[in-house]
């Protein structure tokens, strides 16, 4: 097996991913086009991780000298994109940040795909000067990107308690530092950022998560995101 992971095909698993979701929210109707292109590779491969710690694929042990360390679990997922990640840890356990950094380059192609197969996203291929090709993108018709807009205005400015889902499409939004620029319904206010670091450190509320050790795994690879962001974006 090789050491870089690859993506397998794209077929539709009938359930959404973290990663879908928070690359839909990144999604900019206006203009077209996705916030946080130069972290991108770090925020969907923090997804990734999240999801397969929240399904407990995958377990994130803090370790004295090497940091936040990736043990893979014994079930593999069926969703191909997170096999194709948990793949890579079931060869060694990994810091996390060797992880996020393998996993997410070849994450973004196909995870639009998938939405532009939903119909969340539409996709027209054109050409420029007539023959450089160039792909536009438009919001579709699915009203999923409005509805996960408004649960996460929802938890970050009336302090609704998330479902574990939401809570971790929020804090990886937040972790993207993108939040700002991404909407003016929710002001990046001294409340707000309370709130975002709130939820990065993993606190949810009491109905969040079903068992605790999953979301103090999810809040790990979290702040790992959050520092591989910041150094992405120097």
């Amino acid at each position: 097996m090789s050491e870089t992971p690859g993506v397998h095909s794209t077929g539709d698993q009938g359930t959404r991913s973290l990663a879908e979701d928070v690359l839909l929210m990144l999604f900019q109707p206006a203009s077209g086009t996705i916030a946080g292109e130069n972290v991108l590779f770090h925020v969907l491969g923090g997804a990734v991780l999240t999801d397969l710690a929240l399904r407990g694929h995958v377990e994130v042990r803090e370790e004295r000298l090497r940091g936040p360390v990736v043990h893979a679990g014994s079930v593999a997922p069926t969703d191909d994109v997170l096999r194709s990640a948990w793949d890579y840890v079931e060869q060694k356990p990994r810091n996390a940040h060797t992880v996020l950094a393998a996993i997410g380059p070849g994450l973004r192609a196909p995870l639009l795909d998938r939405l532009v197969r939903y119909g969340d996203i539409e996709r027209e291929d054109r050409k420029m000067l007539g023959f450089l090709p160039r792909s536009v993108l438009r919001l579709g018709g699915t009203g999923r990107h409005e509805e996960l807009f408004e649960q996460v205005r929802s938890v970050l400015v009336d302090r609704t308690e998330p479902t574990a889902r939401i809570a971790a499409v929020t804090a990886l939004v937040a972790a993207s530092g993108t939040l700002p620029h991404l909407d003016s319904r929710i002001p990046w206010s001294s409340a707000v950022i309370r709130r975002t670091r709130e939820l990065e450190e993993g606190d949810w509320g009491a109905g969040a998560a079903g068992a605790a050790v999953l979301r103090t795994n999810a809040a790990v690879v979290i702040n790992t995101l959050v520092t591989s962001t910041v150094l992405a974006a120097r």
